[in-house]
């Protein structure tokens, strides 16, 4: 039996349906914050002593509310878009909403990229805000953190470059100028390795140019955020390639025949055998599963009359049924097909017809 998919972390609540996580990472990176800012809200406020490392780490649950309304923005507004949203994590690199958006277009992909850093320019305005109403003290620390590091998300995040917020707005943006979402994320894969070079030409380059040796801080900064963006420009140039590779095929390439019946008739209804493989369909015409021959022979003659095909079908979930033509490329059947782990994937036009099945051992 295989085991469910271990949980990302721990689960605080959902978001319209969609579990909410606190990554294990995300602990580390609060150990972090407490660490490195505690001395700093001693040095500004003597008096507390070791409370200071208590204001510290109230600012690291500031900053992973900040990141769970970033993700959270993400998620609604993909749900607006049609996007399935699967969940929110708040981990060691931010954050990250899962979703499924096979269904995309690139209005809809920028929609969902631009709400994050909106949502954490929204909360820097809450932050200043705040920030009026306090003179001195815990209060104003607290509030001025809260406010730049929000500054700070959302301008980083608008960076042109994957795997940032706004290297997806550069993937929409080639993918709506060329028709290709590979192009995309291939252009906007490199913008984020761009990104990198400039990242460290400013914390090192720029230093030692002036005669100065980059610090320690500078480093660390470099190897953290330049390796995060390294590698995730890395994946998407690779995932853009076989994208591009998947919009030279066409579905027809690789269309198996079937024919189709409505899973609610009597197994003598059944089409005489011709090799085919043989889909039940619901009473719209969706398939929903394959004829399962095992399941087939294991009925016996007398019962056919009174056995319905549902029973002896191999059920598929509704994601096996990709909506397309075999003129169209292979790229959802793919993705869909990755995604959900199925073996197959059933091909049907807008007018409901079923073109046939793409086996995945055919691929």
């Amino acid at each position: 039996m295989t085991e469910p998919p271990k949980a990302p972390g721990w689960r605080i609540g959902s978001l319209a349906g969609a579990p909410v996580y606190i990554g294990r990472s995300w602990f580390l990176v609060a150990v972090v914050i407490i660490v490195i800012f505690g001395p700093v809200v001693a040095d500004i406020l003597p008096d507390l002593g070791g409370w200071a490392y208590a204001v510290a780490g109230v600012f690291a649950i500031l900053l992973l509310v900040s990141v769970l309304v970033h993700e959270a923005a993400h998620a609604l507004v993909g749900q607006a878009c049609g996007y399935a949203v699967n969940r929110l994590v708040a981990d060691f690199w931010g954050g990250h909403t899962a979703y499924d958006s096979r269904d995309s277009t690139p209005g809809r992909s920028a929609l969902v990229a631009i709400a994050g850093p909106v949502a954490n320019a929204a909360l820097a305005g809450l932050g200043y805000l705040w920030l009026q109403q306090t003179g001195s003290g815990i209060g104003y620390l607290l509030a001025a953190g809260f406010t730049y590091a929000n500054v700070f998300v959302a301008a980083f995040n608008l960076l042109p470059g994957l795997p940032l917020d706004g290297g997806y707005l550069v993937d929409s943006a080639v993918w709506k100028l060329t028709g290709s979402r590979g192009a995309g994320m291939i252009v906007a894969g490199w913008s984020g390795r761009l990104m990198v070079i400039v990242l460290a030409w400013w914390l090192i380059g720029r230093p030692w140019l002036a005669g100065r040796e980059p610090n320690f801080t500078s480093v660390l900064w470099l190897v953290v955020l330049g390796g995060f963006l390294w590698f995730g420009a890395s994946e998407a140039i690779k995932v853009g390639k076989a994208r591009k590779l998947l919009e030279t095929v066409r579905i027809g390439d690789y269309l198996t025949a079937t024919v189709t019946i409505d899973a609610a008739a009597w197994l003598t209804q059944l089409p005489p055998p011709t090799g085919q493989l043989v889909l039940g369909t619901d009473p719209a015409g969706v398939p929903v599963g394959v004829l399962d021959p095992a399941a087939l022979r294991a009925v016996p003659r007398d019962a056919w009359a009174t056995t319905p095909v549902n029973a002896v079908l191999q059920h598929l979930p509704a994601s096996w049924v990709v909506v397309g033509t075999p003129q169209d490329n292979m790229t959802d059947v793919v993705v869909a097909m990755q995604t959900d782990h199925l073996p197959m994937i059933a091909v049907q036009g807008d007018d409901g017809q079923v073109y046939g099945v793409v086996r995945g051992s055919d691929l």
